[in-house]
């Protein structure tokens, strides 16, 4: 084991610590102390070129029972500049990817810095200076919120299959993560050539009421930024996703 084998990719407020502490718990798994290691996107890490990776495999501290390493960080899906680090460093690692509804992804994301006290700014007034900076010739992923541009999941996916062939990924639904558990581990098993955890309790992780709820207005907004991208998704994947363009 001289390498990790499998990381749970993305995306930010899906289910990737749901799904990173259902698999904490088999027993071939190893997983490191801290959830989102947070290393193929430290641009100072790669700074000289590629890197002692002694550091990142320091935080693993597999036994005799352990069959592969793994770990969560969320953003590696968004970040354009970690996929060609992460193939660089294991050309076979499986990755995992959660996707969600991105209206609701994009309201959790932005809540999720209300309930750390890290905004500054209304929701509508978060979409719209994304909207200004996406529109902008000098666009930048790493500027300004990032509730959009992360929902847009057929531009990660089609940047993550340039780099990894399609078998080596597995792309699962958030709302079926949440009510059938056990089914959706089966896959991930499956996928990972483990086998499968059994008596699964389901369980939900970082989950906290709103404020309030997100305002029709905001919604109708959101679902007309995400409808070209998730009707690309359909064909991409082979996914129903009238849910989230309705």
């Amino acid at each position: 084991m001289c390498k990790v084998d499998f990381l749970i990719c993305g995306a930010q407020k899906c289910g990737t610590t749901a799904l990173d502490f259902y698999l904490r718990q088999h027993p071939l798994l190893c997983f490191p102390s801290k959830k989102e290691l947070h290393y193929f996107d430290d641009d100072a890490v790669f700074a000289g070129g590629i890197p002692d990776y002694a550091a990142y495999h320091a935080w693993f501290a597999p036994e005799a029972r352990h069959r592969l390493l793994g770990e969560t960080t969320p953003i590696y899906l968004y970040k354009p500049e970690v996929m060609p680090r992460i193939r660089a460093y294991n050309p076979d690692m499986k990755l995992i990817a959660v996707l969600r509804h991105p209206v609701d992804r994009a309201y959790s994301h932005w809540n999720m810095f209300r309930a750390r006290g890290e905004n500054v700014v209304g929701f509508r007034e978060a979409l719209e200076q994304e909207l200004a900076i996406m529109a902008a010739p000098e666009n930048s992923d790493a500027s300004g919120y990032t509730c959009i541009r992360r929902g847009l999941y057929a531009q990660q996916l089609t940047r993550l299959w340039h780099h990894f062939p399609r078998e080596q990924t597995l792309i699962l639904r958030h709302e079926r993560l949440l009510a059938q558990p056990e089914a959706v581990l089966a896959r991930v098993c499956d996928f990972l050539g483990m086998p499968r955890l059994q008596g699964i309790t389901a369980r939900r992780v970082h989950a906290y009421p709103y404020p309030e709820p997100m305002a029709e207005a905001d919604r109708r907004l959101l679902l007309d930024c995400f409808r070209q991208d998730t009707e690309q998704l359909q064909s991409l994947l082979a996914w129903d996703c009238s849910a989230w363009l309705a």
